[in-house]
């Protein structure tokens, strides 16, 4: 069946280049079949997998397909909680040494960051996470020199601050293979890999579905999105989250982003007004904010309350 798909793929491709006749001649189709099925025969059923998912037979793959948008779907909030699924339990890590993550998803310096930062020395290779197609190669404001991933569930990997970019558009490319070099392009300070993950423009925490180990798993093959995961504010780009994967329907929804685990300083807040409001200590505060029982506040910050 899957060889039947792709014959009918690659077919009304080489037809598409004789569109213009209006008479196709019969010996012009048995031509293309020829072609079609020599072709395929030298292909190993993982190879015709592979095609077929990252063709336009595949609808997520299709959707929105723009090489000149970082993001070509705009304001795009979805129904949450969503279902991703994954065919893989690794992906192969994005650089070759030791991943160190120095800055996660979450609220830092007033802003959210929409991903996680992996240490590396600039030229050093980074590799793809997955097996996908590449959507987007340009240097994109903020995140410098940049690819953009698309996998064959609708998931997005964003690379950034490359000092080299080694693909191009609309390349199939393997988990594992070379697709730039770190670097400092962009909004960096220092070099290392800033990495999100988006489905359909919407930013995913990354540790929600990457567990960035030495073991590199993808936490579970059927993962259940929430806004729990898709709000930056309600995690500390200071330290890792605690991860609870919902791998169904019943659990996603029992799952509620808390927006009372954060307050926004005013002036004349202290630290132990801010506890005694929230029923928490002091240390507790500290703690999660990464931060000294003096430090001074300034109106306008954010205080994460717990997590």
């Amino acid at each position: 069946m899957k060889r039947i798909v792709l014959v009918v793929l690659l077919f009304i491709g080489f037809n598409s280049a004789i569109a213009q006749d209006r008479f196709i001649d019969p010996v012009d189709i048995e031509s293309i079949e020829n072609k079609v099925n020599s072709f395929i025969s030298f292909m190993t059923e993982e190879e015709l997998d592979f095609l077929i998912d990252y063709s336009n037979h595949n609808s997520a793959m299709a959707e929105f397909w723009d090489n000149d948008s970082f993001n070509p779907y705009g304001y795009n909030p979805l129904k949450k909680p969503f279902k991703l699924t994954f065919a893989d339990t690794v992906y192969t890590s994005p650089i070759l040494i030791n991943k160190v993550i120095t800055s996660r998803y979450g609220w830092r310096n007033r802003r959210p960051h929409k991903g996680i930062d992996i240490d590396l020395v600039t030229g050093d290779t980074v590799r793809s996470l997955l097996d996908g197609k590449v959507r987007y190669v340009k240097y994109h404001s903020g995140h410098g020199k940049t690819v953009v991933v698309r996998h064959s569930n609708g998931l997005e990997l964003v690379y950034a601050h490359l000092s080299e970019q080694l693909v191009k558009p609309n390349d199939l490319v393997r988990k594992g293979d070379i697709i730039g070099k770190g670097g400092v392009t962009g909004n960096a300070r220092g070099s290392h890999l800033h990495l999100e993950t988006i489905y359909k423009g919407n930013h995913i925490n990354p540790e929600y579905i990457f567990d960035f180990g030495k073991n590199n798993n993808i936490r579970s093959s059927t993962i259940w999105v929430s806004d729990k995961w898709m709000t930056p504010y309600l995690h500390s780009s200071k330290r890792q989250s605690t991860i609870d994967i919902a791998t169904s329907l019943e659990e996603a929804n029992a799952v509620k982003a808390n927006t009372l685990r954060t307050h926004i300083i005013r002036k004349g807040d202290s630290l132990y007004g801010i506890a005694r409001k929230y029923g928490v200590t002091v240390a507790a505060l500290c703690k999660a904010n990464k931060i000294k029982s003096t430090k001074i506040l300034k109106p306008g910050q954010r205080l994460i309350i717990g997590l």
